[in-house]
């Protein structure tokens, strides 16, 4: 077995692994894994133009899981000693309880691949230069408008080492870098404010990343969101048609469609989409995949935290639905594949069926076409939040920039418009597809269960033939943070 960092730095051995899955099955269970973590980070947050607050941060810690039927034992240590470990082993065997296992004696590695080669990770440059980043961001921002009074720029690194290793010979570990900055803003004028924020990253090195789209980038764009709403329109109320723009409307795709074409909801008949695999849930014009392979993406990773690789799943296409996103738990006792999605926030959570990179494919339509189709309705560019229920599909999001559109041409910024809807619906409205595909910025985190993990989502433009507005919504909505 080759010697990493979890038997470099532990003095972890294969003799060790085998004992502590053989207590994880003493009890019985059909499954265990291991999974350990190492974890460092940075955080920096510029507020009134001067670093309010900085930290690092270590933590390790080895969870074990326990699988038996449906039900799951799980208990974690952040003491890696060997007695540490064996005790959580034996906690999660006891929860689990069944006949007794035979011992686990070898493991299989998984191929490695790297999807995010990084020379030295943001973790590890210098804390100067994380601190110029957020200052260039506070400095650009202040400088764009003088109407811009407040301005608060954040930075966040973290590299995340992890070794699983399972009762079926799984043996997989990966470094997982991933960095993301933010500046939010606040408008004034006399008896109205505003505010507009952005920011961007994802599974990359300081310098290369941040190179390209600049403090001053995320800065302006924030800063002109802003100053846009100041003279904002109230939203208009009411069914019309919405053209969302590409890229991070896309989160209404995640909440909407994502979370009910997650296993889990699906197995326990939860979920709007339960049971209609084979069957028309959308607009043909609609493929929509979820993809943990791609470069450098925020919602990218090598393996899952299940130590499963991970992959291109088609969720929807051309309108049918296909399948599920699925982990070891789900994929076992519905009798699919596993899809790589097996994800948790940390050592101290168990893995369920989550999103990576989550879009729907580009069409064939012009987006200029799109909007000259449309005589009166709204186009939504940006997204505040939102929430679904996941029972029956549906949603409400909150636009953070939109406009009215009249007669085919874009006219006035609106604020205070929110989307109401339903997901297993929304998308056999979907009319017009346009051929801009985009991924967001690398800021999506969403949440389940209490537990959140970095996540990507993206759409083309695309043209819904129906859907409510509403302008009295809470702008502020729960579910999917940026």
């Amino acid at each position: 077995m080759t010697n990493r960092f979890f038997f470099q730095h532990y003095g972890l051995t294969q003799q060790d692994l085998e004992r502590y899955l053989a207590a994880a099955v003493s009890a019985g269970g059909e499954y265990a894994d291991l999974y350990f973590e190492y974890l460092s980070s940075t955080s920096l947050m510029v507020d009134e133009s001067m670093v309010k607050s900085a930290s690092q941060g270590i933590s390790a810690g080895c969870g074990v899981r326990v699988l038996s039927d449906e039900r799951t034992g799980y208990a974690y240590t952040d003491d890696l000693s060997p007695e540490r470990i064996l005790h959580a082993a034996r906690t999660a065997a006891l929860i689990a309880s069944g006949p007794a296992k035979e011992p686990i004696v070898g493991f299989r590695e998984k191929p490695a691949r790297s999807l995010y080669p990084v020379t030295l990770p943001s973790v590890d440059a210098k804390i100067t230069a994380k601190v110029e980043l957020v200052m260039r961001g506070d400095a650009a921002a202040r400088a764009f408008d003088p109407r811009i009074k407040e301005v608060r720029a954040s930075y966040a690194d973290e590299l995340r080492n992890i070794l699983v290793i399972g009762s079926d010979g799984t043996f997989a570990e990966d470094s997982q870098p991933l960095a993301r900055m933010n500046v939010s803003c606040i408008a004034k004028t006399d008896g109205n404010s505003a505010r507009g924020s952005a920011g961007g990253g994802g599974r990359v090195a300081l310098d290369f990343f941040f190179a390209e789209k600049t403090p001053e980038y995320f800065a302006k764009e924030a800063a002109r969101q802003a100053i846009l709403q100041l003279d904002a329109r109230e939203a208009p109320a009411g069914e019309m048609e919405v053209v969302l723009g590409p890229g991070w409307p896309g989160v209404l795709l995640h909440e909407a469609v994502g979370h009910g074409l997650e296993a889990d909801f699906n197995r326990k008949k939860t979920s709007a989409f339960a049971g209609l695999i084979g069957k028309r849930v959308a607009s043909e014009k609609c493929t929509v995949v979820d993809n943990g392979t791609m470069p450098w993406r925020r919602g990218s990773l090598n393996l899952d935290d299940e130590g499963q690789p991970t992959q291109e799943t088609v969720l929807i296409e051309n309108g049918i639905l296909k399948g599920y996103l699925s982990d070891k738990l789900s994929s076992r006792l519905m009798g699919m594949a596993d899809t790589g999605n097996g994800r948790r926030e940390s050592y101290e959570h168990i893995p369920m069926p989550r999103m990576t990179n989550t879009y729907l494919l580009a069409g064939n339509d012009d987006p200029q076409d799109i909007i000259r189709s449309v005589k009166r309705g709204i186009y939504a560019v940006n997204f505040g939040g939102g929430q679904v229920d996941i029972t029956n599909g549906k949603f409400v999001f909150s636009a953070s920039e939109a406009y009215l559109i009249e007669d085919g041409v874009i006219t006035a910024p609106i604020k205070g418009a929110t989307l109401i809807g339903n997901g297993p619906d929304v998308l056999t409205r979907v009319s017009m597809v346009g051929n801009d595909l985009q991924l967001d910025e690398g800021v999506g985190t969403c949440g389940k269960d209490g537990q959140a993990v970095p996540v990507g989502v993206g759409i083309p433009t695309i043209k819904v033939d129906r859907l409510t507005v509403g302008g009295t919504a809470k702008r502020d909505m729960g579910g999917f943070m940026q």
